[in-house]
């Protein structure tokens, strides 16, 4: 792991603040942006009353294709300590990101998490990463001590809460983790086949066993898909006679829709097997509104549509589906 360099990087960018706000440092909440839900809901868990975690992008933005307002420029030159995942996911954010570096703390999760060698690659950018991380529950994970030790930089006094929120976080995941591999591992072999509208879920093919993973466009949603990427994409379907692709929250249906149809066409029956939270969270207030939500969502989509028998729901997981009316 990287906290080591986090946290040089963090004490220096807090040094920059200046030392007249240390007294109230220790009183008030740190104010924290996170740029996408996943990683808001992970910060929340994890600082409890010791910050105040507001989200840059809500349901159903792209992080790919989102430019900063002037409302957001604002939001973050208020921010005490800034969170996002990568300039690979927030591509557009990313300038306006690095103009605020040396006055805020600000951590690029994936970096700061993991080694290079753990994270997977871009498949048509050798050499760039897959930022969709949040994919891989147990990976997700591991970005929750990382946001502690740059809480407690401002906020010291808070270490030791921010370090039993981040165990029994850690043990509500990796309950979630086994959840969602065997409910697919219940889907029948030769069946676990994930198409898609844009490359976001590679982390989860990789983590819980989904033979293949296809996708109409690439890990970036900047470039229109074409009519040769959807015949292309129509050619895997019928070859494997997949039954079922997916929509996602933050993309235009249109591809998919085409794309069933080119199928259609050719004398296949493919269905729409559900919508997908992919690069954003659901509505506030909803279970999908929460990371272990969104995951869980996602995974009786598939699991579903593609034939699979979902498992019962974890014990340790017992009090979240309770708070949010769900019963396992």
């Amino acid at each position: 792991m990287h906290n080591h360099r986090l946290r040089a990087t963090v004490m220096g960018a807090a040094l920059a603040l200046g030392t007249g706000q240390t007294a109230l440092a220790q009183e008030t909440p740190l104010n924290v942006l996170a740029t996408v839900g996943m990683i808001a809901d992970v910060a929340r868990s994890v600082a409890g009353e010791c910050a105040e975690v507001r989200t840059l992008m809500g349901p159903g933005v792209d992080p790919h294709y989102y430019s900063a307002t002037p409302s957001d420029v604002n939001a973050i030159a208020k921010a005490e300590l800034i969170l996002y995942v990568d300039r690979t996911l927030e591509e557009r954010l990313a300038d306006v990101l690095d103009n605020f570096r040396n006055r805020t703390p600000t951590v690029g999760l994936a970096g700061a998490s993991f080694d290079a060698d753990a994270l997977l690659e871009d498949p048509d950018d050798p050499g760039a990463m897959d930022p969709h991380l949040w994919m891989d529950v147990s990976r997700w994970a591991q970005i929750a001590p990382v946001i502690a030790d740059a809480i407690t930089e401002q906020r010291p006094d808070c270490a030791e809460d921010m370090a039993a929120n981040v165990e029994a976080l850690g043990a509500r995941l990796d309950a979630l983790h086994g959840w969602v591999g065997a409910a697919i591992a219940s889907i029948p072999e030769g069946g676990r086949i994930l198409v898609t509208a844009h490359d976001a879920f590679y982390y989860f093919a990789h983590a819980y066993g989904i033979e293949a993973s296809e996708a109409i466009e690439g890990i970036s949603t900047g470039a229109e898909a074409s009519i040769g990427d959807i015949r292309a994409v129509a050619d895997f379907v019928m070859e494997r006679n997949v039954p079922a692709v997916f929509v996602e929250t933050t993309i235009n249906p249109r591809t998919i829709e085409a794309l069933v149809q080119e199928v259609r066409s050719r004398g296949h029956d493919v269905a729409i097997g559900g919508e997908l939270f992919s690069d954003a969270m659901g509505d506030d207030g909803t279970p999908e509104g929460t990371y272990i939500g969104m995951i869980r969502a996602n995974t009786v989509t598939i699991t579903e549509a593609l034939g699979g028998t979902l498992p019962d729901w974890p014990e340790a997981l017992s009090g979240w589906a309770q708070d949010h009316g769900i019963s396992p």
